[in-house]
């Protein structure tokens, strides 16, 4: 009956928790009628993979209340009235503004997020055990206006072509949209600010190699119909849709991870909720292994400083951050003062 409750019951690393789900019939997607009780079911169903890709997190919640079609917000603090047994961090944005976030400890955290209408889990690029080290590099392919998927594509093979050219393994998996992420597990040595040098060094090279397909300008106006990669989602307090998480959109579209030979035949409209279980219990987990191999961004670094070396600034951040060292100015080209003509116009006299 619409409005009951359903308490599930759920058993993991940190013991046995139920959680009560309200309104387990109202319809959170549209295309084929699933429900919040199915999303449940879903992630019941990729638990292990997902604690292997988001356990231990900090995470922002996304939160639909009325499902996918409804209005949303994002949720870094964790409101009141939270079970006692929920684990929690606190968190910084650029400003220094704190929030108790959400840690994603185990299947019962990510079911309690559930009930709230959670449909983006967005975790934090480290441990809360470990806040100052960053233990994973992103990189975000976003398409411009124009630009095909196939293009995504291409350009997410040559960022594997790159980053294996420097001895560098990598993960890829499907935004539950129009982009692919890469993704890098790190040696837990460096800080944002490292990590994210090293990824506006990778988008300088991939730009440098492939222009007509890639580009590393901030400003949307230089970029052309080409793929953006995003190095910016690696500053500091960044989060990224994480992976297993199921879209706001009336398909339910998971990101899901995937395999690199996967890459030239994904069709990523095609994973959903409906269709990834299945895939995950016969393929399995395509990142297993992930964590156990972390690597050095020591060749991405040292191209950061030949490029600094060279005279090059750093890349424009965010307009929410603080104005950096070596950043240039924090305006679009179009909108740049331009310099006197030379002519004498505008004079008076």
């Amino acid at each position: 009956m619409p409005g009951q409750e359903v308490e599930v019951e759920v058993d993991g690393p940190l013991g046995h928790r139920t959680v009560r789900i309200t309104h387990p019939d109202k319809v959170f997607f549209a295309a084929r009628g699933e429900t919040k009780l199915d999303l449940v079911r879903y992630y019941e169903s990729v638990a292990e993979p997902l604690r292997a890709a988001m356990g231990g997190r900090p995470t922002m919640l996304q939160r639909f209340p009325e499902g996918a079609s409804g209005k949303s917000f994002f949720q870094k603090r964790v409101p009141e009235g939270a079970p006692e047994w929920l684990q929690t961090t606190v968190v910084a944005t650029p400003n220094g503004t704190t929030s108790n976030a959400l840690v994603v400890a185990d299947l019962a955290h990510v079911l309690w997020a559930v009930n709230l209408g959670c449909l983006g889990f967005h975790p934090w690029p480290y441990l809360a055990a470990e806040p100052e080290r960053v233990d994973e590099l992103r990189v975000d392919l976003d398409p411009s206006p124009g630009v095909t998927f196939d293009e995504v594509r291409a350009g997410a093979g040559e960022v594997k072509a790159l980053l294996d050219e420097l001895g560098i393994a990598s993960h890829v998996k499907t935004t539950g949209s129009r982009g692919l992420h890469v993704y890098v597990h790190l040696e837990p040595r460096w800080d944002s600010y490292a990590v994210r040098a090293a990824a506006v060094a990778l988008a300088r090279e991939l730009e440098r190699r492939r222009p007509e397909l890639l580009t590393a300008a901030w400003w949307k106006e230089e970029r052309g119909r080409r793929v953006f990669v995003d190095f910016n989602q690696n500053a500091p307090h960044k989060t990224v849709f994480g992976a297993w998480s199921v879209r706001a959109r009336v398909g339910g579209q998971v990101s899901t991870p995937i395999r690199w030979d996967e890459v030239p035949t994904v069709q990523p409209d095609d994973l959903t909720l409906a269709s990834v279980p299945a895939k995950v219990a016969a393929e399995g987990d395509p990142w297993a292994g992930k964590a156990a191999a972390p690597q050095s961004i020591d060749p991405l670094l040292a191209m950061s400083e030949r490029d600094m070396a060279a005279g090059l600034m750093d890349a424009p951040w965010p307009p929410v951050y603080p104005k950096q060292p070596n950043e240039p100015p924090r305006v679009a080209p179009s909108r740049a003062a331009k310099p006197p003509s030379g002519d004498g116009a505008g004079r008076h006299g």
